[in-house]
C-alpha cells in the first residue's frame, strides 16, 4: 500500500456504506474525524457506497452516501464500519469486495470498526496481519489468514482495526494523533467531551458471558456464508 500523490493536497478520509451496518460504528468515528477535517484543512471525510440514498443501519436510523464508489476511487485513508448479521452477508459482496482492494491499494491508512474487519479479511487485506473485531467474533479472523488479537485497536503497518462498536471512537481518536499530533487529538477530544464512564463500570472480560452470544453469532455466520461452505469448513476445522 503506497500513497497516492493525487491525494497530496486533500486527503479524503472515506468512510464505507453497505446496508445493515451498525450505526455507532459508523458515527462514533466519522465524528471524530470530521472535527479533524475541521481542524485541520488539508483533511476531509466521505461517506462512500455503491449508491447514493438512504440506507438502513440497525437502528431505526437511516444513514446515505456523499459519494459513490467510482467519485472516491482513492481515498487516502479507508475505514469500512462493521455490524451483525448485514456485514457477514456482505462479506460476499463481489462489488464491495472490489472496492476495498482498489481503494486499500493506494491509501496510507486501511481501517475498520467491530466485524468491519472481516470484511477487509474477505478481501485479502488482512492475511498474516494483526487484527481485532468484536470479541464476539474475533475467531473468524483466523479463517482468513489474519492474527486475531484481544485488543481495543491494533496497528499492523498501515491496517488499523478496532473492537466492538464504540472502539471506533477510540481507534479514531488514534488515528487524529497519528495524522494530525496529539494535541490535536486532545483538543478533539475536549470538544466532543469525550471521557467515559460508564455506570455500571468498566468490563470483566475474564467474565464474558460468551455461551450467551455464542449461539446467535454461529446462526448469524452459518446462515449468512451459506453460499460459501468452503468458509465453513475452514471455521470448523479450526475448532
Amino acid at each position: 500500500m503506497t500513497t497516492n500523490p493525487q491525494a497530496a493536497q486533500v486527503q479524503t478520509i472515506a468512510f464505507v456504506l453497505y446496508p445493515g451496518i451498525t450505526a455507532l460504528d459508523l458515527v462514533g468515528p466519522l465524528q471524530v474525524l470530521a472535527g479533524l477535517a475541521q481542524a485541520s484543512p488539508g483533511f476531509e471525510v466521505a461517506v462512500v457506497a455503491e449508491r447514493l440514498g438512504p440506507m438502513p443501519t440497525d437502528t431505526p436510523l437511516a444513514v446515505a452516501a456523499d459519494r459513490t464508489f467510482e467519485e472516491a476511487p482513492h481515498p487516502f485513508a479507508l475505514v469500512v464500519p462493521g455490524g451483525d448479521a448485514p456485514a457477514l452477508r456482505a462479506m460476499g459482496d463481489p462489488r464491495l469486495l472490489d472496492y476495498l482492494r482498489g481503494a486499500a491499494e493506494g491509501a496510507e491508512i486501511v481501517a475498520s470498526v467491530c466485524t468491519g474487519s472481516l470484511l477487509l479479511a474477505a478481501a485479502g487485506l488482512l492475511e498474516g496481519r494483526r487484527a481485532t473485531t468484536h470479541w464476539t467474533y474475533r475467531h473468524l479472523l483466523g479463517v482468513f489468514g489474519a492474527i486475531p488479537v484481544a485488543a481495543r485497536w491494533v496497528e499492523d503497518g498501515p491496517v488499523v482495526t478496532a473492537a466492538g462498536v464504540s472502539a471506533g471512537i477510540d481507534m479514531a481518536f488514534h488515528l487524529a494523533a497519528r495524522l494530525a499530533g496529539a494535541p490535536t487529538a486532545r483538543l478533539l477530544q475536549y470538544a466532543l467531551e469525550y471521557d467515559p464512564q460508564p455506570p455500571q463500570g468498566g468490563l470483566d472480560w475474564d467474565d464474558a458471558p460468551g455461551d450467551v452470544f455464542a449461539p446467535f453469532v454461529d446462526r448469524y455466520v452459518r446462515e449468512a456464508w451459506s453460499a460459501r461452505p468452503e468458509w465453513i469448513e475452514r471455521l470448523d476445522a479450526r475448532r
